[in-house]
């Protein structure tokens, strides 16, 4: 497993920008894949983007041509850059790791940052 810890979220208004940042306490150069979701108040937690190790990156639709994961392997790093923020990405964001043993499969979680969006 890994640990993870987010950084970056805060209040915005509608329109503007915000990256978030993943620290991994090792190497991310092969963890299976990695990946940002997002909880708002009375919701189910929800992928918002993912990249495997391979780089292939998914999107959830709504965030789809306004935000982008990348990684940093050198700095053990996730980004997710938002932009064109609405109110409803409002949520508290986690970072999310898959990692393999074997066939045992691990789920890292980062303990979150919020994000704010409003005028």
């Amino acid at each position: 497993q890994v640990q993870l810890v987010e950084s970056g979220g805060g209040l915005v208004q509608p329109g503007g920008s915000l990256r978030l940042s993943c620290v991994a306490s090792r190497s991310i150069f092969s963890i299976y894949a990695m990946g940002w979701y997002r909880q708002a108040p009375g919701k189910e937690r929800e992928l918002v983007a993912a990249m495997s190790s391979g780089s292939t990156t998914n999107y959830a639709d709504s965030v789809k041509g306004r935000f982008t994961i990348s990684r940093d392997n050198a700095k053990n790093t996730v980004y997710l850059q938002m932009s064109s923020l609405k109110p409803e990405d409002t949520a508290v964001y986690y970072c999310n790791a898959v990692t393999t043993a074997g066939s045992i499969t691990y789920d890292s979680w980062g303990q979150g940052t919020q994000v704010t969006v409003s005028s």
